[in-house]
């Protein structure tokens, strides 16, 4: 059998998380139309006759690095292919022209000795398309394909190639016990980033990226309720109002779509104590 580490790779907004949650049939990683929405490096199994893949979901790359969240972002997401990766899948989106995040990104990609795919990803969307843009990284890479990681179109072919480029070797992992395909998160991280993606769904371009989330207990009443306290956390006040926003709508927004996917996810009745607080000094204990 084959088994080893897979790292997803790319500029913000190729869509790496969707293409994962995909590749597994499973939500594994938030996803958000804003950048720099996945901050942790994702570790994900996946498992058929032919072996074992252990996934990495990297955060995306960054051009410019101004504000502190990104700056310990991008070092993350190099370090990740140093770290005993097997095979690199480089996702390209299509219908955006090349920038300096881009070539950052092939830069980075193309000194790295492993097996390469490239992934052509969004191939649904047929306009705007800068394909032939694109078309000159192919010689770097062992295997090229066009995907739709949307709409799951040529996923297989994906798998096989990936399959293909690792080497021969036992189970990483043991999943026959585990109810997640998620290896590196906790109940409380999972849990936080639910709730931030879905503060960045309802906030769209209201808010920088100023906010994270907290998770700080879980208990399982009587009753059978998971109850989940747990806290958004901004840089300043007047973000902290408009995330909380007139007579507290915004908030009870936030934590009903939290609240209800997580219902759906478990099967259990949540009850969502959610709260938003002001701390500047946050990014600091980031990762």
């Amino acid at each position: 059998m084959k088994a080893g580490y897979v790292a997803i790779i790319g500029r913000p907004n190729s869509g790496k998380s969707t293409l994962l949650n995909n590749l597994l049939g499973q939500k594994v990683s938030i996803t958000s139309p804003k950048p720099q929405t996945t901050r942790l490096p994702i570790h994900a199994v996946f498992e058929d006759d032919r072996g074992q893949i252990i996934f990495i979901d990297t955060p995306g790359i960054f051009g410019k690095v101004e504000d502190p969240v990104s700056r310990k972002i991008n070092p993350l997401a190099e370090a990740t292919l140093n770290e005993g990766v097997d095979v690199i899948v480089y996702l390209v989106d299509h219908t955006r022209d090349r920038d300096v995040e881009e070539n950052k990104t092939f830069g980075i990609v193309r000194n790295s000795s492993k097996p390469k795919i490239l992934a052509i990803n969004k191939i649904d969307i047929k306009e705007p398309s800068f394909l032939p843009h694109y078309k000159f990284m192919e010689e770097e890479f062992d295997k090229t394909l066009e995907i739709s990681g949307l709409y799951k179109s040529n996923l297989n072919y994906l798998i096989d190639a990936i399959f293909d480029c690792l080497p021969e070797g036992e189970k990483i992992v043991d999943n026959s016990d585990r109810p997640t395909p998620i290896l590196n998160l906790d109940s409380k991280t999972f849990l936080a980033e639910i709730i931030r993606e879905k503060a960045y769904l309802f906030l769209r371009k209201e808010l920088p990226y100023t906010l994270t989330s907290v998770v700080d207990e879980i208990i399982t009443r009587e009753n059978k309720t998971v109850y989940i306290k747990a806290r958004i956390i901004t840089t300043d006040d007047k973000y902290k109002r408009m995330i909380i926003g007139e007579r507290g709508r915004m908030v009870k927004e936030i934590g009903m779509a939290a609240r209800k996917e997580l219902e759906t996810a478990t099967n259990k009745k949540i009850y969502l104590d959610l709260t938003v607080e002001a701390d500047p000094h946050w990014p600091e204990q980031l990762i």
